[in-house]
């Protein structure tokens, strides 16, 4: 498996696997990960589709990637995803993935066209003081010292990060900033997550600093990302035959390590270029530190179907697709007239205890209770709220200032109430985001990431509230009348609460070796999928990060020959450097910056230097001088 850029390989086919008809493939979950697994042993691994096997222990699929009406309960919306137009792997499968809304499309087509047509952008990003603007303009409010925090960050060694909060780098001058408030509720940071992954995401998304305060950056589906990504995706590995298994569990995989060293896989190849080849050959991807060539070969599958225990024993030819932890585990729901569990207790069957199983096999497979064993640290709680008739749409309106019903843009992305106790953000994306949602009626989506703190208006903690005590304190923050919010958020809405003990699992501080890398360095047939999978230079929390490890997985056990579309390349662009400086400062040149004598000075004379360069040209340019 290597890395490409360009469009060389980017449309090329690859030749089919040397054997490929006489293996089989079993994958565990069906979030994004395993899904996109499927989909390319299908496509460019050119596997047979009844060999391929996917265990889900519920009885749909799609893991934190739902949407659905309850029966009894109303719709729900647990979570929802932001896309960007550089997640080159989720581009490159769904420009392959029929469209199941238009006949003789793709997925890819109908999200372009629909974006193109209809870009995202928010009129009202933050609001306090009952519903009102809350006037940061577009603007960040870093100090010169944040901006140097911020900066240092960036420039430090993944190293030093390791096992370190942000609050370890960043003080009171960026965490009360308005870069802070739009970045933790964007991406659902708390203080005390890994500096390592923060570094990351701006490294990441170095390109779209300036795209934060409106989110002109970001693209989103139609529906909701059950109905616009999973539903395609399975029925496109339906139409190839592929087996899907539900309410079926993996308690355990076995492993045979030993007797000898594994395959030894390069960690370059023949399609990559100059750059990229030093790149992956310089050490700059970090090798988990536990790794070892030993041979480990994945021997036996134990399951559990609707208490049927049954085991599957594994070949060399058999692949194994591990989707190991899980964001979603344990999430509960409550109901209009009753609040969400608090139910963190680990279970046999679930992701976290099936990686812990695997875990206890070799070192090279990750520490799961890095992540998973502090669920007050890792939680928040978010409510979809279904408003039934045109009470409560005008107070939408009068914020996000677009009518909500006419199949476009709404919000544009979450709104941030800054005054809220539980630091609340809703967002409305296009209506209706159910098919089948009735047109007078629309979906909200309302997430605090305070849940225990009680709320300004509801003066209990949002883990103990019911869906229409979360709606109320949603309608407070919108500025509607304290007289009519008993009433309307009884009668006039349906709220469903969820609580996600480990929504943010995957940013808790860890170091090198605390995720296993997609293939072990000596697995002969079975690679780790998903968020708790390790991949150089990408970000978790993302779909992009998701579809990539399935694609990394199929390509370097099939022996794909074709390159694995690198991570959108940015932080290597001087010039989104150079803009992203620029906009972090408001605007304001780096020249302005309060410098002492001695500094000034020598940026005098590199400047001087510099005159009648294109170095200048280009400082300019972007304003940085």
């Amino acid at each position: 498996m290597y890395y490409s850029n360009g469009n060389y390989e980017a449309f090329a086919r690859p030749k089919k696997p040397a054997g490929v008809d006489r293996k089989s493939a079993y994958i565990i979950g069906t979030g994004l990960a395993a899904l996109s697994a499927a989909c390319y042993l299908v496509r460019d691994g050119q596997m047979p589709g009844d060999h391929i096997h996917i265990f889900e222990k519920d009885s749909v699929p799609g893991g934190a990637c739902d949407g659905a009406e309850i029966p009894g309960l109303g719709y729900v919306m647990r979570g929802g995803r932001e896309m960007d137009n550089h997640f080159e792997v989720m581009w490159d499968l769904f420009r392959s993935i029929p469209s199941i809304e238009t006949e003789g499309i793709s997925v890819l087509d109908e999200y372009y066209w629909l974006n193109k047509e209809d870009p995202n952008y928010s009129l009202c990003r933050a609001t306090k003081d009952l519903g009102k603007d809350a006037g940061t303009n577009g603007k960040f409010g870093l100090s010169d010292k944040a901006s140097q925090e911020i900066m240092k960050l960036f420039f430090t060694p993944d190293e030093e990060l390791y096992d370190k909060p942000i609050t370890d780098f960043f003080d009171d001058e960026v965490l009360n900033s308005n870069f802070w408030m739009y970045w933790r509720t964007m991406f659902a940071f708390e203080n005390w997550h890994s500096a390592l992954e923060m570094k990351l995401y701006i490294k990441r998304y170095i390109h779209h600093i300036g795209g934060l305060p409106d989110f002109s950056a970001l693209r989103f589906t139609r529906y909701n990302q059950y109905e616009s990504m999973i539903l395609p995706m399975v029925k496109y590995l339906e139409s190839h035959g592929v087996q899907f298994h539900y309410n079926t569990k993996v308690d355990n995989v076995e492993f045979a390590i030993g007797g000898g060293d594994g395959p030894k896989r390069e960690h370059t190849g023949v399609g990559q270029d100059t750059i990229l080849k030093i790149q992956a050959t310089s050490g700059v991807f970090k090798r988990n530190p536990y790794s070892s060539p030993t041979k480990k070969l994945a021997v036996r599958i134990d399951l559990d179907h609707e208490g049927e225990k049954s085991s599957i024993d594994l070949t060399e030819n058999d692949y194994v697709f591990i989707t190991n932890g899980g964001c979603v585990e344990n999430s509960t729901m409550g109901s209009q007239h009753s609040p969400a569990a608090w139910n963190p207790d680990l279970k046999p069957g679930g992701g976290w205890d099936m990686w812990r199983n695997i875990a206890r096999q070799d070192p090279s497979f990750g520490h799961p209770d890095k992540f998973c064993s502090d669920p007050q640290a890792t939680k928040w709680m978010s409510a979809t709220v279904t408003t039934l008739d045109g009470e409560i749409p005008p107070y939408i309106k009068r914020i996000c200032k677009r009518d909500p019903f006419t199949g476009h843009v709404v919000t544009g992305g979450i709104v941030t109430v800054t005054d809220s106790n539980w630091l609340m953000s809703w967002t409305l994306n296009r209506q209706q985001q159910f098919r089948d949602q009735p047109k007078d009626q629309l979906c909200v989506w309302v997430y605090g990431l305070f849940p225990d703190k009680p709320g300004n208006y509801i003066k209990k903690p949002m883990t103990e509230c019911t869906g229409e005590e979360i709606c109320e304190e949603w309608l407070y923050h919108m500025g509607v009348p304290t007289d009519k919010i008993e009433a309307l958020a009884k009668s006039h809405a349906n709220t469903v609460p969820v609580m996600m003990p480990y929504i943010t699992a995957f940013f808790m501080p860890r170091a090198a070796g605390d995720r296993p890398d997609v293939v072990p360095d000596g697995a002969v047939n079975f690679a780790f999928l998903g968020q708790f999978a390790e991949t150089p230079r990408d970000t978790i929390f993302t779909t992009e990060y998701s579809m990539r490890t399935g694609m990394e997985a199929v390509y370097t056990l099939l022996d794909v020959d074709r390159g694995v579309p690198e991570v959108w390349g940015s932080v290597y662009d001087v010039r989104n450097l150079l803009n992203a400086t620029v906009k972090l400062r408001d605007g304001k040149p780096v020249a302005d910056m309060k410098l002492n004598f001695i500094e000034k000075a020598v940026l005098g004379k590199v400047l001087k230097k510099l005159d009648g360069t294109d170095i200048v040209t280009l400082l300019r340019e972007y304003h940085v001088i």
